[in-house]
């Protein structure tokens, strides 16, 4: 559909924060030829966009620091784009559409975009003020946590996903000779995206590695040793780890304090309409920190998305605003590879194929309603991962060649080509007759 632009040429567009999204969206921006001339970003941090996602090899000596910059600031400065770093906004006027930084700097917009993504959740439990407790969310977090690293100690990570898992492995890695635990409430690792042989296959491998994985875990508080830091994590059944420091990577808080404050519509995150337009037309809100139809957002591929939406809507070209899509998950550790999307749990109506290599350690899942893919659990090759994936975005209709799924992507091809115009069922593929 056609849209009116929220901004012209002789516009000042700002952008509160500096991160993946922002940048994103300022390299979009600047491709194109009815781009607002000014352009102005403003981030809290000290450093120049960084891609975050690569915290977790840094954290584990994989990469160097520069590895991660996406664009130095003379790439900004070619662009005719002003960056400010080190400041953070604290005030925004929307009457006088004017906001004001920590410093003092005072700044009109013509059009405005939030991007001020997030925080770690910290679990409402006594003791969590205490010195030695962290998030894993930037480059200050990471720093601190090879710190510890190289001291030492007992650490205890709070929290079993992707990101828990990948601080986990990284601080071993830092030092095979510290200890550390990882608090997963579920009763799995990554239960929101593995099955339950995948996840125990997962906790077998980083057992093997050395971290100790704690299932079921509530954490009931954290203790005070000496100096207000922290001392020990200590569960609802009593159980009891030291900690000389703690690491919580149990989701995340958007940022939403500026725009609550301003009076925008807030729920669980600034609520945006498919434009990515705010309860305000000279405000738009990108990434983490938005909310579209009662979603909230963590990973990057709706937020990519997000961002070709944002730049057409605000250069005045075609789009057929945002929609939410299905998303796959990879984890981020050396030597494991992990591949999944859809729902965990097999429901009654799903046909559910298996192949579980247990020599090679080798796992594949799919979940199939109606002859289509609804869901994938990947571990160890994942190769068909992103083939699977494209099946179950284009709907595409499997049914006839479902004894070749689990094998290879060129199999089932040629097998759906010779089958296309058969009729005739293929014998149901049974977990036995797969693993």
């Amino acid at each position: 559909m056609e849209i009116t632009s929220r901004c012209s040429p002789q516009d000042h567009l700002v952008i509160i924060g500096n991160g993946m999204a922002s940048h994103r969206l300022i390299e979009a921006l600047v491709k194109q030829p009815s781009r607002p001339q000014r352009i102005t970003v403003i981030g809290a941090e000290s450093a120049p966009a960084y891609n975050r996602i690569l915290l977790s090899p840094l954290l584990a000596g994989e990469m160097q620091r520069d590895a991660l910059t996406l664009r130095d600031e003379t790439w900004y400065a070619e662009q005719a784009v002003t960056l400010v770093l080190g400041e953070k906004v604290e005030t925004l006027d929307r009457h006088n559409k004017a906001l004001t930084t920590n410093t003092g700097r005072r700044l009109q917009y013509d059009h405005l975009v939030i991007a001020t993504g997030s925080r770690p959740a910290l679990p409402d439990v006594p003791g969590i003020e205490l010195n030695g407790v962290r998030g894993f969310r930037d480059l200050q977090d990471a720093a601190a946590l090879e710190a510890i690293a190289q001291d030492g100690g007992d650490v205890v990570v709070v929290g079993g996903g992707l990101l828990g898992l990948e601080a986990a492995e990284g601080l071993r890695k830092r030092n095979h000779k510290m200890h550390v635990s990882v608090l997963q409430r579920s009763d799995r690792l990554m239960n929101r995206q593995l099955d339950v042989t995948a996840s125990h296959l997962l906790e077998d491998e980083l057992t093997q590695r050395g971290l100790n994985i704690i299932t079921g875990a509530q954490l009931h508080h954290l203790a005070e040793g000496e100096n207000g830091h922290v001392a020990e994590a200590v569960l609802k059944d009593g159980r009891r780890f030291p900690a000389t420091s703690v690491i919580v990577a149990a989701g995340i808080t958007p940022n939403v304090e500026l725009a609550q404050f301003a009076g925008l519509s807030i729920e669980r995150a600034i609520v945006v309409d498919e434009f990515l337009t705010t309860s305000d037309p000279a405000i738009s809100a990108l990434g983490e920190c938005c909310q579209f139809n009662g979603n909230t957002y963590g990973l990057v591929e709706p937020i990519w998305r997000q961002v070709d939406v944002l730049a057409a809507t605000l250069c005045g070209t075609p789009t057929h605003g945002y929609a939410d899509a299905p998303s796959a998950t990879k984890l981020k550790i050396s030597g494991i590879a992990l591949y999944a999307f859809g729902p965990t749990e097999a429901a009654s109506e799903h046909e559910v194929l298996c192949y579980h290599d247990l020599e090679q350690g080798d796992y594949r899942r799919l979940l199939l309603l109606n002859g289509r893919i609804e869901g994938a659990v990947l571990y160890g090759d994942t190769t068909l991962g992103p083939w699977y994936f494209e099946q179950a975005l284009a709907g595409n209709n499997l049914h006839d060649c479902r004894q070749a799924l689990l094998f290879g992507a060129a199999d089932v091809e040629v097998l759906q080509a010779s089958m296309a115009d058969q009729q005739n069922d293929s014998p149901h593929l049974t977990t036995s007759e797969a693993a």
